[in-house]
């Protein structure tokens, strides 16, 4: 550093022309505040500032090459360091990346598990429904659970009648009992939505999970409704099946040899094929299967019950006018036996038959007058006597309701009545006894 001084330099060069200057450059200080900088007999000034400035600058080349020598000098620890700093984050990166990978495949799977699992919820809806379905057409041919016994009026085409006489009115009385499915027989499923529909509006309304829910629930209660209705079917068939056995049983009759053939019309037949496989069916077929056995065993009775005669031979209230058994003979006044019921009523009534059966005799037949027998099997027969008119043959079948004749007082009668008599192997029985037990089977005559 030039040292500043306000004595003047040794040696004066403009006194001493001859002296040399000093080698090197060396200071001078000219004037106050400013340099003076002498090399080789030559001389600079320079004011304060760009003296500074050129100080500044050294020191700053200085420092520059410090650390220049310091980097050359630990390059490669720094680039170490660097490096082993970049693979780290490399190595972070890629960590984050394989982990944010994994979630992906891990939610992929799940949703591809989740798919899976919905479409076989799915597959056992459709199966289900497929089931109630065939469960619904099976039971579209079962009969409405109605009240047992019960004979609905049936108009029925009047017979031949006598030239003259007044038309038959339909008969009240019907020979089989009428079954009417009910209103809505096959289920209906109260979702109009199909499954498959539903799937794809899912995620408006709460989810797969929801829809399925929903269409579970409708099912469960179709299959309730249809239960419900078997259980009904089958219990009206067990108790219409326990009636008539009582009935018959009331009236001393052995269903063995009573039962009647098979119905006309009805023709079937085929291999025997043991029905082994019903032993491993559901539940559902297993009460099928009982319910088609009661079915046909009420069937069997229903056609022994219609040749029984069970009911009135008059439509309408009628009143007794003589009972079975021991009474005074009217024309006699001595005791006598009087072997049927006499019913009141107008000349012309219609005299019904009282079951099914075939005419045995039609015309006079003595104190009978104008008598219609009806030999109904079994043993059984019935005779309607006193007629006014016969409106049927000899030999001609007859169904329950069916007009035979006419209320009359032909014969050995002291005024218009129907003599009613019922006949069991030739023997008469008091007809009370029958006509009780159709009563109790639920006739409306």
């Amino acid at each position: 550093m030039p040292h500043r001084s306000n004595r003047p330099p040794y040696g004066d060069h403009r006194r001493h022309p001859g002296a040399h200057a000093p080698q090197g450059l060396l200071p001078v200080l000219a004037a106050p505040g400013s340099w003076t900088l002498g090399h080789a007999g030559r001389q600079v000034r320079v004011g304060p500032v760009a003296f500074w400035i050129i100080v500044g600058t050294l020191v700053i080349m200085a420092g520059w090459s410090v650390i220049t020598a310091t980097y050359f000098a630990f390059r490669d620890d720094v680039l170490t360091r660097l490096l082993a700093r970049q693979a780290d984050m490399q190595y972070a990166y890629e960590d984050r990346i394989a982990e944010l990978r994994a979630q992906v495949d891990r939610l992929a799977s799940r949703q591809l598990l989740d798919q899976e699992q919905y479409e076989k919820k799915l597959e056992q809806v459709l199966r289900r429904q497929a089931a109630l379905e065939s469960r619904a057409a099976a039971m579209s041919s079962l009969p409405d659970p109605t009240p047992t016994g019960s004979v609905r009026p049936a108009a029925r085409p009047a017979a031949p009648h006598a030239e003259g006489a007044a038309p038959a009115k339909p008969s009240p009385i019907s020979d089989t009992v009428i079954m009417v499915a009910p209103p809505e027989r096959e289920a209906r499923l109260e979702s109009r939505t199909s499954p498959a529909g539903a799937i794809q509006t899912a995620h408006q309304s709460g989810g797969l999970q929801g829809v399925l829910a929903r269409l579970n629930a409708s099912l469960d209660r179709v299959e309730t409704r249809q239960i419900a209705t078997l259980n009904a079917v089958e219990e009206s068939f067990d108790v219409k099946a326990k009636k008539m056995r009582g009935i018959l049983a009331d009236l001393g009759l052995d269903m063995g040899k009573v039962a009647p053939p098979p119905a006309k019309g009805r023709a079937t037949g085929g291999p025997f094929v043991p029905a082994n496989g019903a032993l491993a069916a559901g539940e559902f077929d297993r009460q099928l299967y009982r319910i088609s056995l009661a079915r046909g065993q009420v069937e069997r009775l229903t056609r022994t019950l219609g040749a029984v005669p069970l009911r009135r031979p008059l439509h309408g209230p009628v009143e007794t006018t003589s009972g079975f058994g021991v009474r005074l003979d009217p024309f006699l006044r001595s005791p006598a036996m009087h072997t049927g019921l006499d019913f009141r009523g107008d000349t012309g009534d219609p005299i019904r038959a009282t079951a099914t059966g075939t005419v045995a005799h039609a015309g006079w037949n003595g104190g009978y007058g104008k008598m219609v027998e009806i030999d109904h099997g079994n043993g059984f027969t019935t005779r309607y006597a006193h007629l006014s008119a016969v409106e049927v043959k000899v030999g001609q079948s007859v169904r329950i309701g069916q007009i035979v004749g006419r209320l009359g007082s032909t014969g050995r009668s002291t005024g218009p009545h129907l003599h009613y008599e019922t006949r069991v192997d030739g023997d008469p029985v008091d007809p009370q006894k029958f006509l009780r037990a159709g009563v109790r089977l639920g006739e409306k005559l």
